[in-house]
């Protein structure tokens, strides 16, 4: 499948029916899953997976497939969504990565990418990053892409009521830090 972004060291791409197994690494692992309070089953990580495919079909983006650029397996999922932070529609940067993965700054970079791209292809002004807010390290990828807390907001998943942040960068901090 065709990249939709590279970087360095990443290729983002469109998840597919095959990335399955890499996908279930990281949503059947309750460690990388904490934000989400647990792990996933295979029919909630089937169910993620199409998903994000009717997203790309709808919207055009959605989590992206996340692949070294060497080797080429999936190694985490990176992306832009729509998401709902109280009554508010936003654009959100989000990003899952399997454990190995995990502190050779894989987020930031696709992460960065990302971002990029939804203020080159989009029309909006913020593009945010919904935290839990016992997530440090989601938050220090959102703060390394020059987001900020603009407000705090409860989401309730899973039978449970959620802390969040909603970190944010607008269109013209972006642009003076380019």
């Amino acid at each position: 499948m065709r990249a939709i972004l590279e970087t360095d060291r990443l290729s983002l791409r469109e998840m597919t029916d095959s990335d399955l197994p890499d996908l279930r690494e990281i949503l059947h692992d309750p460690v990388a899953m904490a934000a989400y309070e647990g792990a996933f089953s295979d029919a909630e990580s089937l169910a993620w997976l199409r998903r994000m495919q009717e997203r790309y079909a709808v919207d055009g983006f959605g989590l992206w497939a996340v692949a070294l650029r060497e080797g080429g397996r999936m190694i985490g999922q990176c992306g832009l969504t729509r998401q709902r932070i109280d009554d508010e529609e936003v654009i959100e940067v989000g990003y899952l990565f399997q454990r190995a993965h995990w502190h050779h700054g894989y987020a930031i970079e696709a992460a960065s990418a990302c971002r990029d791209r939804a203020f080159e292809t989009l029309p909006i002004g913020d593009l945010y990053a919904k935290v839990r807010s016992t997530n440090v390290a989601s938050m220090n990828v959102a703060i390394r892409l020059g987001m900020t807390v603009r407000r705090t907001f409860t989401t309730h998943y899973r039978g449970i009521d959620m802390p969040h942040l909603a970190f944010a960068v607008s269109r013209d901090e972006w642009t003076a830090r380019r």
